[in-house]
């Protein structure tokens, strides 16, 4: 008998490739689409069922059944609920990061299983080695552009197994140069960008909706006050656009150094960025993937963003934690965000970044 995999379908040009190049393997493939947002985009319609509609074409197009499940509850209660605590205390979250954690490798997994499936796959650029020992590695991709290890840093060894990601040995040009070659609905179908629950909608209108806002000022770290800002919730260290400030000073861009929620006080500076530049942080728990490393200090590679270049560092293991020097100052390290930690080709996970120095 064929083996059964279940597909996680998105509706885009990634996971309607891996469907089709499973089915060209030999696989018995079954699509599967998540829906994990229920409200309406600001024209009335809710892009889920523009996603799901290419769904049902490219599996059309394949030759493959395909079904929905809704996870919106769960989503809220595991991923939502966290992101909107995390900007009340004035960081910044990465709701994608817990989603795959806590959605895309866990409710979804069991809900394949439920289905027969004997593998997982998704449209994640990235790959995975399964050991005969049992134990898996998660890898970076082959198109460094678009690798999304960073996104899976809080899985498991264990969530890892059965999992294929078919596009992880390819480059994105030659994903959608196959699937216009196979024809398929999708081939050109811009990529998604943001986070999903916000889609292209106003970043500060979503969020007003959930988080009080209030007026505050904007102030030099010396406490002359420079502007007003609308919302202190809004702003990242680093941010030099949106500020509604240029111009004045001396002339040089302006940019976010730190904020106060308690107070509702924006602190800026212009020039010198030197103050937002630190080689070193701290995440008071570190996921390993696949098992801690024997040695508690090491030499790695580390990313304190998506798509940032892999930056040299040692690492010092503590506790559950883990504390990152760079070779080189990194600029507006963020609380809140994901440090992801990488020797070779494996990502060894990461953690939330909780201080920086």
């Amino acid at each position: 008998m064929k083996k059964r995999v279940v597909v996680g379908m998105s509706g885009g040009v990634d996971s309607s490739l891996s469907a089709l190049l499973l089915k060209e393997q030999g696989y018995e493939v079954v699509g599967l689409f998540m829906r994990n947002w229920h409200e309406k985009d600001g024209g009335g319609a809710c892009t889920a069922d523009e996603d799901f509609y290419d769904v049902r074409s490219v599996c059309n197009d394949i030759g493959i059944p395909y079904y929905s499940v809704d996870f919106a509850d769960k989503y809220y209660d595991r991923v939502f609920r966290h992101f909107i605590e995390e900007y009340k205390k004035g960081r910044t979250p990465n709701p994608d990061v817990l989603c795959n954690k806590e959605i895309k490798f866990a409710p979804f997994v069991e809900h394949a299983l439920s289905m027969g499936a004997d593998f997982i796959a998704t449209g994640h650029y990235c790959d995975v080695r399964h050991d005969p020992d049992g134990l898996n590695y998660l890898l970076k991709a082959k198109d460094g552009n678009k690798d999304q290890t960073y996104f899976l840093n809080q899985l498991s060894s264990k969530q890892l197994d059965r999992v294929l990601f078919p596009v992880g040995r390819l480059d994105k040009s030659e994903v959608r140069a196959l699937a216009a070659q196979y024809g398929l609905s999708t081939a050109e179908k811009k990529d998604s960008t943001g986070i999903c629950f916000i889609g292209e909608r106003n970043f500060r209108q979503f969020l007003s909706q959930y988080i009080p806002m209030q007026d505050g000022d904007i102030k030099t770290l010396d406490g002359a006050t420079v502007g007003r800002h609308n919302g202190v919730f809004y702003y990242t260290v680093g941010q030099r656009k949106g500020l509604g400030i240029g111009g004045s000073g001396n002339g040089e861009p302006w940019f976010v150094v730190s904020k106060d929620v308690e107070k509702n006080i924006l602190y800026v500076s212009q020039g010198d960025q030197s103050m937002i530049y630190h080689t070193h942080l701290r995440c008071d728990k570190f996921n390993f993937i696949t098992k801690v490393p024997e040695e508690k200090v090491f030499r790695c590679t580390a990313r304190i963003r998506h798509r940032q270049p892999e930056q040299e560092a040692t690492a010092a293991i503590c506790n559950d934690g883990l504390e990152l020097t760079f070779d080189k100052p990194q600029r507006a390290i963020a609380e809140g965000q994901y440090a992801v930690v990488y020797v070779d080709d494996v990502c060894l996970g990461g953690g939330v970044i909780e201080a920086k120095w």
